[in-house]
């Protein structure tokens, strides 16, 4: 996927969901762990030197899956690259399990699928389709793959 630069530049300075100093080590074999500054964008993982304004790096939270290391570790790998895993060092426990689950939560696709849930929820509660008044309750994107509307019963999403 391509990406427009000076956007990308744009983006990561927004307000972030959650931002840290993290140790991270890239994906290369022989990669090293460095102290990175880590800002969580909307979908965005960016990551900057320490020292410096601008991004060095941003991974798109998409397809990816966010794994626990160890007590103070995680990774995330993408489902197509497997090998491509990064590793990121928090602090503490806690902070770890906090990006985890900030993580899961960022991609489109978590969205999504709460989104189709609550609908249906709403849609169950009250008899009305409450994107019909936006003209957007058709559209595929707002439809279980099939295009059916989710089941009523809660599920949980892993990445």
């Amino acid at each position: 996927m391509r990406f427009n630069e000076k956007e990308l530049v744009l983006l990561s300075r927004q307000p972030s969901e959650r931002a840290a100093e993290l140790g991270m080590r890239g994906p290369k074999k022989g990669d090293v762990v460095k102290k990175r500054l880590v800002k969580l964008v909307v979908n965005f993982l960016f990551y900057f030197r320490t020292d410096e304004e601008e991004p060095i790096g941003a991974l798109l939270l998409e397809q990816c899956r966010v794994e626990r290391e160890d007590s103070q570790t995680f990774s995330i790998a993408f489902l197509d690259e497997a090998e491509r895993k990064y590793v990121f060092e928090c602090d503490t426990e806690e902070q770890c399990a906090e990006w985890i689950d900030s993580i899961i939560k960022a991609s489109y696709e978590f969205m999504r699928k709460n989104l189709i849930y609550y609908r249906t929820e709403i849609h169950r509660l009250t008899g009305k389709d409450p994107l019909e008044q936006y003209g957007i309750s058709d559209e595929a994107r707002f439809q279980v793959s099939n295009g059916r509307p989710l089941p009523t019963v809660p599920f949980l999403v892993a990445l």
